[in-house]
């Protein structure tokens, strides 16, 4: 048994995702003092995944570039993947009233939006792993941009509903690749604060574009939504276009030693110390040695030439994949076969679809007595959630990554993913905030008291999106994208079913009926977190001996 009772796997001589992270107590040091190391105060944690020796591999790029590359990208997650979504909660009651409809008849629109959101991932998840990520960022912020210029030129619910159907195409890319992108460019042991600044502009960031959004409804009126957010979709399509470089990369599977069942540490080590000292000529031994663990190429990764600038703006870059489109296709669903990717799925999808049949409500129950509050009033509601949120991602961002290191050395240096779910017991906030939400709404608190529950639920979510992200990357990281991509769709669909019942609902049943459920479901959801930290191991053991995947022929393309 290992730390914190984690149970051990007797088939496998390394269960795939369980490293050696830090050297200090590690019994393994021979094995691994060839491999390459962080530096300063991480000098003794081994770089997870191993870095190749070519210079394009995006693991070898700068600090600074990939810090550009990320905060880009992040801007971009905000303002299609933060904003869009509950960009017209707070003027629902305003929209509806200009249009002559019912208040469910505008969140409709916006669940239109997320069906087709829902709809284009596998198809951006299949693209993305074919041609690479670059093009499909950049397809999606023009599908952002043009919806956005139609949103600000029509004047009619059909001219709404046709730009939030065309800005649905960009929410994709931005919501689900950016997170399999941190593992192309960041190591194990940084992701934790990445992850942590994804799932807080996918969570909290959405409730602050919520306290700008409503003033802008009262003092404009809420058609600027779409004349302001121009700006920002132009800027982001500039940014990515020339800023953005593709970050796939073919890297040889030995490389990435937290997925494999033979983690052969000391030939690779072997292979670079050989590469450290050996000839300088790419025909020489050490650098035959290298290719053998690099790649089948006829020439050594690092004797190839440096990409220059020019040569990255190239919109396609080259195939990712020998595999036929309609199995990548099919691999976000096929990946569910996981149980504990159908796990993290289920979880992290459903938390935040609730969150989402909250900001459905807010208007509808804040805007009439005894509250009579106005579109502004209703958006500064979301500073509880935005706090919530913040406070959140400070928390889990500042303990987690320090947490797993810790757990490690505890563990003898040797680091099981399964740490990370350490992370989800704040998530039972969720379900206190949802009841406590429900019922201060039905006995008309002050909307202080709900709007600081509301924000106990999203600290609760955002927790519980952290923890299991960061598990489901590190536990199964050859599934990455796909595991986002299967996330973005199954909560997509719930957001769009929830926008055909959940106005109705609130208004038959009232609203502590309706968050008691959702708080009940959310305690099961998280209570079931045990089952995976403690037999965590032993399913990845399990998994690997039965990948139902390879018996499929579907692969998941481990070396991006």
């Amino acid at each position: 048994m290992g730390f914190l009772g984690i149970l051990e796997d007797k088939h496998l001589q390394h269960v795939p995702a369980t490293v050696i992270l830090s050297e200090e107590v590690s019994q393994a040091s021979a094995a691994t003092a060839g491999l390459k190391h962080g530096t300063g105060k991480d000098a003794d944690i081994i770089l997870i995944p191993q870095p190749s020796e070519d210079p394009n591999d995006p693991l070898n790029w700068s600090q600074t570039k990939k810090w550009t590359i990320t905060l880009i990208i992040a801007f971009g997650s905000v303002i299609y993947a933060a904003v869009l979504a509950p960009l017209l909660s707070p003027a629902l009651v305003l929209i509806a009233i200009d249009y002559k409809v019912t208040v469910g008849d505008i969140t409709v629109i916006s669940g239109y939006m997320l069906l087709v959101t829902a709809c284009i991932g596998p198809i951006v998840s299949a693209l993305s792993r074919k041609y690479g990520k670059r093009p499909m960022f950049i397809v999606a912020t023009l599908f952002g941009m043009l919806g956005t210029i139609v949103g600000s030129a029509v004047d009619s619910y059909d001219g709404l509903l046709a730009a939030r159907i065309i800005q649905g195409g960009s929410i994709s890319a931005f919501e689900s690749l950016v997170v399999s992108m941190i593992g192309d460019l960041w190591f194990v042991h940084q992701r934790g604060v990445f992850m942590t600044i994804i799932q807080f502009i996918l969570g909290a960031a959405s409730n602050f574009s919520a306290i700008i959004v409503g003033p802008i409804c009262t003092n404009l009126g809420w058609r600027y939504l779409f004349h302001i957010l121009n700006a920002f979709t132009v800027l982001e399509t500039i940014l990515v276009f020339f800023f953005v470089p593709e970050t796939n990369y073919i890297r040889d599977h030995r490389y990435d030693i937290d997925e494999l069942a033979e983690d052969n540490l000391a030939e690779l080590a072997a292979a670079e110390k050989r590469h450290g000292h050996g000839d300088a000529s790419p025909d020489s031994k050490s650098a035959t040695d290298v290719v053998k663990i690099e790649t089948a190429n006829s020439s050594s990764p690092a004797y190839r030439p440096k990409k220059t600038y020019v040569q990255e703006l190239a919109i396609f870059s080259g195939v990712y994949s020998d595999d036929n489109l309609l199995q990548l296709f099919i691999a976000p669903f096929a990946v569910c076969a996981n149980l504990a990717i159908l796990w993290v799925v289920i979880v992290t999808g459903g938390l935040t679809a609730f969150f989402v049949a909250q900001s459905y409500d807010m208007a509808q129950i804040f805007m009439f007595p005894p509250y009579n509050l106005t579109a502004s009033g209703v958006g500064y509601l979301s500073l509880g959630p935005f706090l919530g949120g913040l406070l959140a991602s400070l928390f889990l961002g500042a303990t987690l990554d320090p947490l797993i290191k810790w757990c490690a050395k505890k563990n003898g240096g040797i680091y099981e993913p399964e740490y990370r779910l350490l992370g989800m017991i704040p998530g039972l906030f969720t379900g206190i905030g949802l009841f406590a939400f429900g019922y201060m709404c039905e006995e008309h608190f002050s909307y202080y008291a709900t709007a600081t529950m509301h924000g106990m639920c999203l600290f609760g979510i955002v927790c519980a999106a952290i923890a299991a992200s960061a598990y489901a990357i590190d536990a199964f990281r050859d599934m990455s994208s796909e595991v986002f991509i299967a996330n973005m769709v199954f909560k997509n669909f719930l957001f769009y079913g929830f926008s055909y019942f959940v106005n109705d609902w609130t208004a038959e049943a009232g609203p502590k009926v309706v968050f008691y459920t959702f708080g009940g479901v959310g305690f099961a959801m998280v209570a079931t977190t045990p089952v995976f930290f403690f037999w965590g191991k032993r399913y990845r053991s399990y998994w690997c001996r039965h990948n139902v995947l390879e018996k499929w022929g579907i692969r998941t393309h481990a070396e991006i």
